[in-house]
């Protein structure tokens, strides 16, 4: 390790144990009272205590944070009625504390009465969602995102369960709606994507979308199934169709990437006005975000590659981020800190990138990055204590710069 990271790593660790001290005593932690009320919740791993517990929980497991504050914010997320209905999500409710107890168990035995109630109503609830998507398949009708995105569809449960249990029956079913789900609708005389939306990006049908519109994001696009069927397919997870669902996704990537002198990058969604122009209908790059710019569609090319041994895509997702990380007009879009489309989820992403690409070439962009977060962690006097935007991730993303222990925590990123 260089001197200078060296520096960097241990500025970032320092930054990390002060973020998780001062979330260490739930009845001292405030939330913003502008977050939305479903964020607040307990059991929300986007804004409430699950967030937090997923932070303590990552840092006793790597022996930085004691495990009794762990279990205190784990305690605190399960705390009250447990939602298993129609809203729960990955990140909301039965799902997130599934993910939560699969984390922090130790062993097979480890919270293992939580662990099986908490799966049971997360299969039954992933088993009514893929009953209810293959029969809107089959009526030939468009997708709303929340069917099939991270945040709230199918494959933020996909991820859970190739997480939790990768050779289960359940993960199969989902993979396997992931692949019908990149195919055109049956009879479509378009043959538009199968992902192609009849909502808006905020998921309602209005009128500045005629049409709807084939949302990139990882948040909620197509990004997030093409990472969970590129990561089970690494994992030797397969489905019928897994090579090809990977294929075409990464085709459509491929038709809508900009290419400029400071490197390629991607639109947020699709119209049906931008089918009859093409890329070039885009001229401004996007936000560097996780949950819908080049850090997040890097990784999840990155991803398709060594899924598919496509050594051309691999190289290209790995230049894009370098190209990202070092071209400041980008790096001065991102006006938060935060995982979902701040700083820190840029540099998680670039982090994971540089982790699978051969020589670690971002190594010297990831501390100059991390040394940008920091200065304005520091400088910055309050911050939510949230996981998806505020403190929490933060502290994690910085955490894992620090220690370079493999995490289990950006599952819910569909990020690994």
């Amino acid at each position: 390790m260089t001197p200078t990271r060296q520096m960097t790593a241990s500025r970032a660790q320092a930054c990390a144990h002060t973020i998780f001290s001062a979330l260490a005593d739930p009845d001292q932690v405030r939330y913003s009272t502008t977050t939305p009320a479903v964020r607040s919740r307990p059991q929300s791993l986007g804004g409430g205590a699950a967030g937090v517990a997923l932070a303590h929980i990552t840092a006793a497991r790597t022996g930085h944070a004691p495990w009794r504050t762990a279990h205190t914010w784990l305690e605190r997320a399960a705390a009250g009625p447990l939602t298993g209905a129609d809203n729960a999500t990955l990140w909301f409710g039965a799902p997130a504390l599934a993910l939560l107890t699969t984390t922090a168990a130790m062993g097979p035995a480890h919270l293992a009465t939580a662990r099986a109630r908490l799966e049971e109503a997360t299969e039954r609830l992933t088993r009514q969602r893929l009953e209810r998507a293959h029969a809107r398949i089959d009526r030939g009708e468009r997708p709303p995102l929340a069917e099939f995105d991270l945040i709230q569809g199918l494959a933020g449960l996909g991820a859970y369960h190739l997480h939790a249990h990768p050779e289960a029956d359940i993960t199969s079913q989902v993979l396997s709606y992931l692949v019908r789900l990149t195919l055109p609708l049956p009879g479509d005389p378009e043959q538009l994507p199968g992902w192609w939306s009849g909502q808006s990006p905020h998921g309602t049908v209005t009128a500045d979308f005629p049409g709807g519109h084939a949302n990139l994001g990882m948040a909620h696009g197509i990004a997030a199934p093409l990472a969970v069927l590129s990561l089970a397919l690494r994992q030797g997870v397969t489905v019928d169709g897994d090579h090809d669902a990977i294929g075409r996704v990464c085709a459509f990537l491929d038709t809508w990437r900009n290419r400029g002198p400071k490197g390629a990058w991607w639109p947020y969604y699709i119209t049906r006005a931008h089918l009859g122009t093409g890329p070039l209908a885009f001229t401004t790059r996007q936000r560097p975000s996780w949950c819908y710019g080049t850090p997040g569609l890097a990784r999840t090319q990155q991803l398709a590659a060594l899924a598919l041994g496509d050594e051309d895509r691999r190289a290209m997702a790995e230049q894009t981020m370098a190209d990202c990380l070092r071209d400041p007009a980008q790096l001065d879009s991102l006006t938060e800190l935060g995982l979902c489309h701040g700083w820190a989820g840029l540099l998680h992403c670039a982090w994971r990138i540089n982790s699978d690409a051969p020589g670690s070439p971002l190594s010297a962009d990831l501390d100059r990055i991390a040394d940008t977060l920091i200065s304005r962690v520091e400088a910055t006097a309050t911050r939510d204590p949230e996981f998806l935007d505020g403190s929490a991730g933060i502290a994690l993303a910085l955490h894992t710069l620090a220690t370079g222990s493999t995490p289990a925590w950006d599952a819910c990123l569909a990020l690994a």
